[in-house]
């Protein structure tokens, strides 16, 4: 009995919840009474790249991974009906957090799930138990190369549609997870496979375009948020793959400005950090939580 209770608590299950007129998917482990981790992914994944994390952290604590408009299981509505924005993606995926009851989690933010995970904490900084960084830039330093092809086209999109093509192409995809691995074998092809079979469904240039043009309010937000950062110094783990080309390791270091007791570690990994280092993650989560969270 005691065993089958130990897998129902870390199995995953998958639910459906209406959100501002749309059905958002989310993913849940552990006990609802035990401290509730919510977990933000990465363009252009879902909550799926959680799904090797989740079980490592389900024996003792409650998990939530959401997936955002226009990614995963999520609705994902013509920009005519839905303003993709990451203002509107943080406000969604906050009330999702409020229909859900919580009032109180730690935040695990992850590429786009940081611009959106940063709105949240500003708006409720109350809510915020401790913080786990993972490739989710906060800094100027941490745009790698790539970033001024973007900047070209946040000036004139109309004549850098190019730029769009090539940061939803098959290639790309692909690079945002074996770029910079010294273990190739350690990822799965599935993984961009699915992700590309994802973006080259009907209606997705149109909504990632829109969220890569709106990428640069991002930017222009770094110093509130690293104001912010300062005001509440929230307990903060940074777990960041140094070899990522798109958020390269000083962005990961640069916390450290704001946050000097924040503890930082730089993987030997890409940008999905977990693809190679999960065991490593959760080890390091496990320990810097059990420190920072309590009911």
């Amino acid at each position: 009995m005691a065993a089958q209770e130990t897998n129902a608590m870390i199995s995953t299950s998958y639910h459906y919840e209406q959100v501002d007129g749309l059905r958002i998917f989310y993913r849940e482990a552990g006990r609802r009474d035990a401290p509730t981790i919510v977990l933000l992914h990465g363009f252009p994944s879902s909550s799926r790249e959680f799904d090797a994390l989740i079980p490592l952290l389900a024996q003792r604590y409650h998990l939530i991974a959401p997936d955002f408009p226009g990614f995963g299981q999520s609705d994902a509505p013509s920009p005519a009906s839905y303003d993709y924005t990451f203002d509107h993606l943080a406000t969604t995926t906050d009330h999702l957090l409020e229909k859900l009851g919580l009032t109180r989690y730690s935040l695990y933010i992850h590429d786009y799930g940081a611009p959106v995970g940063f709105r949240i904490m500003l708006a409720h900084p109350e809510r915020l138990q401790a913080l786990i960084v993972q490739n989710g830039n906060a800094y100027r330093e941490g745009l790698g190369p790539k970033w001024a092809k973007i900047e070209q086209y946040w000036t004139d999109p109309a004549a850098h549609q190019g730029v769009v093509d090539t940061f939803l192409s098959f290639e790309a995809t692909k690079q945002r997870h074996i770029a910079g691995t010294r273990h190739p074998e350690l990822y799965n092809p599935d993984t961009w496979t699915d992700e590309f079979a994802h973006l080259s469904a009907p209606g997705q240039r149109e909504i990632q375009a829109d969220l890569l043009y709106d990428y640069r309010t991002n930017i222009a937000s770094y110093l509130a948020w690293q104001a912010w950062l300062r005001e509440h110094k929230p307990p903060t783990l940074v777990v960041w793959g140094a070899n990522d080309p798109s958020f390269i390791a000083a962005g990961g270091e640069a916390f450290k400005r704001d946050l000097p007791d924040a503890e930082i570690h730089l993987l030997d990994a890409g940008h999905f950090a977990m693809d190679e280092k999960n065991d490593e993650i959760a080890e390091l989560m496990l320990r810097f939580l059990s420190a920072n969270t309590h009911r």
